[in-house]
């Protein structure tokens, strides 16, 4: 029998498990995403490139739909 099943069976409440959460470092995050941004130059322009044709694309669906073209 399970340490579960008999906790149950003796009314007495589940197991109080500590919960380790992965500690969040913003400097190491930022030195890995600055290094690929050094590493790739065109990454930045590749983004901005995919906002501007979604923009775009975006702008030429809203006319199109209401037929201001």
């Amino acid at each position: 029998m399970g340490e579960a099943k008999r906790r149950k069976e003796l009314g007495i409440s589940p197991r109080e498990k500590p919960i380790d959460l992965p500690r969040f470092d913003k400097k190491s995050i930022q030195m890995k995403v600055r290094s690929t941004l050094y590493k790739y130059p065109i990454i930045p322009f590749l983004f901005y490139a995919a906002a501007i044709l979604t923009l775009l694309g975006g702008i030429f669906y809203v006319f199109k739909y209401y037929k201001l073209i």
